[in-house]
């Protein structure tokens, strides 16, 4: 007979298991492979009309996945809808930073901010200059953005393949630059990337007036998820009805959900101890014919399971609810629906589009980030964070134009779907985002190499003396 509490039990530590110790940008990784592969292969017909079956959920009169009655395809569902969740993650991100972590002070955010406003600021001017020098037409030119975005994933795994010799201060410093760098993605998206008149004002009040609800329930303490989740996708359908794309409600939804949980942990210990004692009070001694649980004793685990709901604040209940669907199952999609690039012998001379995106990438993005932060440290405005130097800086610099997620999110609203364009800016991106991953790795290898060798040198020296 199998024992279902073993086996409950061993599902649990598997999916524990493959949530910190599976890294979400290897999983990437392996998805866009074979997304080339497929795109490139017999199957590209299917992979390319795969993607335009409409998306349907609600009545004849009503479909919630719907732009004024036009219903989504499949990849605009990924685009517009899932990866509104992904922002949605994102947002709580960027809040719990904000609030207690690496961007809580001004002193500790100054640093990777000035850097992520360099990351941004120069791959768009190279952009800018390489379409010029090539003469790209304004609707080329719509892309210029692209090349700003640093993914998280891609980067956070080119770090861990380096092992434990990376400084823990260059983790944390990348982490805070590709936050930012996300913040600025988010307010380009906003800015440049909607279709805003009119109509948008009325469809934008009525979103305005859902997101006050969701604020005071934050401020009455509301820590139910449903409550969240339910007026959140009201506010992401007004948002997409708007034109206003979605995936800033994901953000805007995110900044409304508590921090900080209804009771404290040290009261949850209390309550804790005393409903143990209680509940060891009413229970007899176990025996084998024992499977039935009284009802007093099933009103002081009711007691205890409701204290560590409420001891947890909805903000982390999210984040950890959310960080496998995100990681493991959305971004994955994502890459699928959007990684497809169909490589001919001609784009292996990159020119136009593509090469835009590859210098801002790979030159943009190191200098925009190297630059930036030594004129921070120089200027006296910041200090060097501890077990960095100006070798490993340079390093994080070549590694921050990896650039995926959201640059591809980016070209997605670009250029239009299945068109030459839209190809050769995947390509663009792919590329550019390969090379500063080589360049960025073996340059962090070489450099954490050559520190620990000189580290060796001075101990012998200092023995020797």
């Amino acid at each position: 007979m199998i024992d279902h509490h073993s086996k409950r039990a061993r599902i649990y530590i598997f999916l524990r298991n493959f949530k910190w110790k599976t890294n979400p940008g290897i999983v990437m990784m392996v998805v866009a492979i074979a997304t080339l592969i497929i795109a490139n292969s017999p199957l590209k017909e299917w992979y390319q009309s795969f993607w335009n079956i409409e998306f349907l959920l609600g009545t004849n009169s009503f479909n919630l996945f719907s732009h004024h009655g036009t219903p989504l395809t499949l990849l605009s569902f990924i685009n517009d809808c899932l990866m509104a969740v992904f922002f949605f993650s994102i947002g709580l991100e960027i809040k719990r930073e904000v609030l207690i972590g690496e961007l809580s002070s001004f002193r500790q955010s100054i640093l990777p901010m000035i850097a992520a406003l360099g990351g941004m600021i120069v791959p768009v001017l190279c952009f800018f200059v390489t379409g010029r020098i090539q003469n790209l037409s304004p609707d080329e030119m719509r892309g210029m953005f692209i090349p700003m975005s640093t993914d998280i994933a891609f980067s956070l795994a080119v770090l861990s393949l380096l092992g434990k010799k990376v400084p823990v201060s260059l983790k944390v410093f990348l982490l805070a630059l590709a936050i930012i760098d996300d913040i600025g993605g988010i307010i380009v998206i906003a800015l440049f990337y909607s279709d805003f008149n009119t109509e948008s004002v009325i469809y934008l009040l009525y979103a305005a007036f859902f997101v006050i609800v969701l604020a005071l329930g934050g401020k009455l303490r509301i820590n139910g998820k449903l409550f969240y989740a339910f007026f959140g996708i009201i506010v992401w359908y007004l948002f997409l009805q708007s034109g206003i794309h979605p995936s800033i409600a994901g953000v805007v939804v995110a900044f409304t959900v508590p921090a900080h949980p209804r009771i404290n942990i040290r009261t949850f210990i209390r309550q804790l101890r005393r409903d143990i004692d209680l509940l060891e009070s009413v229970s007899p001694k176990p025996t084998k014919e024992e499977i039935i649980l009284s009802n007093t004793q099933i009103k002081y685990l009711s007691h205890i399971e409701n204290a560590a709901d409420q001891v947890i604040s909805p903000l982390q209940d999210f984040e950890d609810n959310l960080y496998v669907l995100v990681n493991f199952i959305i971004l994955p999609l994502f890459a699928f629906a959007n990684a497809g690039v169909v490589i001919n012998l001609s784009d292996f001379y990159l020119s136009g589009i593509a090469l835009a995106i590859i210098i801002g990438l790979v030159l943009g993005k190191s200098l925009g980030i190297f630059s930036f932060t030594w004129l921070t440290i120089k200027s006296g405005l910041s200090r060097m964070p501890n077990g960095m130097n100006w070798h490993s800086l340079f390093g994080l610099s070549l590694v921050g134009g990896i650039g995926f997620t959201v640059a591809l999110f980016l070209t997605a609203l670009s250029y239009p779907v299945g068109s030459e364009i839209l190809n050769q800016a995947k390509l663009g991106i792919i590329a550019g985002s390969l090379i500063s991953g080589f360049l960025g790795y073996y340059y962090l290898k070489f450099s954490i190499n050559k520190g620990e060798k000189n580290n060796y040198r001075l101990k012998e020296n200092s023995q020797a003396s």
